[in-house]
């Protein structure tokens, strides 16, 4: 297998905000906006087309965001998922999938291309017991446990035929993908792609462009991997801070790379969490929203 290409982009921050856990990038293709998160804040954030940053703060910790149809923002907070309207800041309860698990809250989620809404959840027991989930939720509230005996339910990206979902452990450090049914959202059996070691990053989250490719937060050390659909990592995109958490592609034709971050002290040096952006050669695979 040959080696990785090494690729140092020319990143750019696009907000001055700092952040504490910037998860969730998300591109509004109907207005421009690009929404994201900040785990600790907690808060979800808009940076508008014209440059302004809106912040709404939220009563739990939120793991992460979707768009809606409506034109409202799902959160997926510790007591649930709910809907936010922007126009106002107000919060309508949806559903709780997790039921107030104790060492546990919602974590990474994506609007697959069945309309639902799909979040995993986070084992926060010290030491991990294996208790993470995988749920997905539908337009009125019902909800299914899909997956289940996870550390940290990650990555969730699909194919851009919507016939392959990717999926990650993070804490597990393991990529796996799943055949799946667009129109009733059924998964077949996984297959594991790829383990990662710690030279690599752990898996956090993902996104997926138009030719076929994953890519994948190599958070805790400063990597975004380009991986192949039969999970080789191909490219390395080596990053100036060392935890980038999830990617997202924006832009008008889908080629601009929006990048999360955390904030660690690196060697005495404190990073602040950012959203980094950089221009790729291939479109993103364009994500859907939420049918509600």
């Amino acid at each position: 297998m040959p080696a990785p290409r090494i690729v140092h982009p020319k990143a750019r921050h696009v907000i001055d905000t700092p952040l504490k856990v910037g998860e969730s990038p998300t591109w509004d293709d109907r207005t421009g906006d690009l929404w994201f998160v900040d785990i600790l804040a907690p808060a979800a954030f808009c940076l508008h087309a014209d440059g302004r940053l809106s912040r709404f703060d939220m009563p739990a910790l939120i793991g992460c965001l979707a768009l809606c149809e409506s034109g409202r923002i799902a959160v997926a907070l510790q007591t649930g998922v709910h809907l936010l309207d922007p126009k106002t800041g107000t919060l309508e309860f949806l559903c709780d999938p997790d039921g107030g698990r104790p060492d546990s809250r919602l974590n990474d989620g994506k609007v697959g291309p069945d309309g639902h809404f799909w979040v995993g959840t986070r084992d926060e027991a010290v030491p991990q017991t294996g208790n993470a989930r995988l749920y997905r939720v539908a337009p009125d509230g019902s909800f299914s446990q899909i997956l289940d005996g996870l550390k940290t339910s990650n990555g969730l990206a699909w194919s851009s035929d919507g016939k392959t979902m990717f999926h990650s452990d993070s804490s597990g450090q393991f990529l796996q993908s799943f055949p799946f049914v667009p129109e009733s959202g059924a998964l077949g059996p996984p297959r594991r792609l790829t383990d990662f070691t710690n030279l690599e990053g752990r898996p956090d989250g993902g996104a997926t462009d138009m030719d076929g490719f994953y890519w994948s937060a190599g958070v805790l050390d400063g990597k975004l991997n380009r991986l192949s659909p039969e999970g080789e990592i191909v490219e390395v995109y080596q990053m100036p801070v060392s935890g980038p958490t999830m990617p997202c592609f924006g832009g008008p034709e889908l080629k601009t790379l929006y990048l999360s971050t955390l904030s660690r002290t690196v060697d005495g040096v404190e990073e602040h969490g950012s959203i980094l952006a950089f221009d790729v050669d291939v479109p993103g695979v364009p994500v859907t929203r939420f049918a509600i």
